[in-house]
C-alpha cells in the first residue's frame, strides 16, 4: 500500500497531503483529550500504534510503486476512534518512511489518507453498524479489521490510477489493472488480519476488560434493580448481630424481674 517516494506526480503528492491535513489536526485534539482525561490509556494507545507499526511493515511486492501488506490500523479505529487512529497511522508511516525506507516523505499524505484516513474509517462504520444489529463482538471485530485492510488498497488503486490512468482506457481501465494486481495478495492477507485481531482482543478482553467498557468496545454489566424509594444494599446500615440482639433481650428480661421484685416488696409493706 506505501507508494514509494517520489513515485506520485508532485501536484497529486500536494493534493493528497491538503485532503488529509484536517484529519490529523481534529485527530491531535482527539488524541490529546483523551490523554489529559484517562491518562491510563497512554499503555493501550501504545499498543495500538506498535499493532499497527509492526504489521504494516511486513511488506510483499506488488504493483510498481506500491506493495502489499497488512495494516492493523482496524484495532486502534475499534478501540479509540477513527480521529485518534490518523494521528497513530500518520506517525507509523512517518517512522517507516524514515526509517525503513518504506513509502516517502512526498507520498506521506496520499499513504495517510488511505491507511490512516480511509481504511480506518471504512472500517470503524462497518464495525458500529454491525454492533447496531447484535452481532456478536469477535464477528464484528473480524469484519471491522478486514475492511478497514481492504478498504485502504481500494483507495490506493484509486490514487495510483489518477495519476497513472491507461492510455486506452483512462481512469476506469487503470482503476480495474491496480485493483485486481492488488486483489491477488491482499484478500487473503485482510482474512489473516482479521483473525488476528480478532485474536488479540480476546487478549484484551481478559487483561484490560474495564478499559474496554470505558471505550465502549464491552458493554457495562447492569446492576440489580431497586425498587423505587428504596436505599441500595451498600447504603443500607448494617443490622444488629445475633450477640447484640441476644444481649438487649437479656436485658430487658432483666429490667422486667427487677421491676417485679420492686412491686412485690412494695405489697408486702403495705400489707403490714
Amino acid at each position: 500500500m506505501h507508494i514509494a517516494e517520489g513515485f506520485l506526480p508532485p501536484a497529486h503528492a500536494i493534493a493528497w497531503g491538503v485532503a488529509s491535513a484536517p484529519f490529523v489536526v481534529h485527530g491531535v485534539r482527539s488524541l490529546t483529550r483523551e490523554v489529559k482525561e484517562h491518562p491510563e490509556s497512554t499503555l493501550l494507545l501504545g499498543a495500538s500504534g506498535a499493532f499497527t507499526f509492526v504489521l504494516s511493515a511486513l511488506k510483499i511486492p506488488s504493483v510498481t510503486g506500491s506493495c502489499s501488506h497488512p495494516t492493523g490500523t482496524g484495532l486502534g479505529a475499534i478501540l479509540f476512534r477513527p480521529p485518534v487512529m490518523a494521528v497513530l497511522g500518520t506517525i507509523t508511516l512517518l517512522f517507516q518512511a524514515l526509517l525503513l525506507a518504506h513509502g516517502g516523505l512526498t507520498t506521506l499524505g496520499a499513504n495517510v489518507f488511505s491507511m490512516a484516513i480511509a481504511g480506518p474509517w471504512a472500517g470503524y462504520a462497518v464495525y458500529r453498524l454491525l454492533k447496531r444489529y447484535d452481532v456478536p463482538l469477535m464477528a464484528a471485530v473480524f469484519c471491522g479489521a478486514f475492511v478497514t485492510d481492504l478498504s485502504t488498497y481500494c483507495v490506493t488503486s484509486v490514487q495510483l490510477a489518477l495519476a497513472f490512468p491507461d492510455p486506452g482506457s483512462g481512469f476506469l481501465g487503470a482503476l480495474g489493472k491496480f485493483g485486481g494486481i492488488f486483489a491477488v495478495t491482499q484478500i487473503p492477507l485482510a482474512v489473516s488480519e482479521g483473525l488476528l485481531t480478532v485474536l488479540v482482543m480476546r487478549l484484551l478482553v481478559q487483561s484490560s476488560r474495564g478499559e474496554l467498557t470505558r471505550l465502549g468496545v464491552l458493554l457495562q454489566r447492569a446492576r440489580p434493580a431497586t425498587a423505587p424509594g428504596a436505599t441500595p444494599a451498600r447504603d443500607r446500615a448494617p443490622g444488629p448481630t445475633m450477640d447484640t440482639t441476644t444481649a438487649k433481650t437479656e436485658a430487658k428480661i432483666k429490667a422486667t424481674d427487677q421491676d417485679t421484685g420492686d412491686a412485690r416488696t412494695e405489697t408486702e409493706a403495705r400489707a403490714r
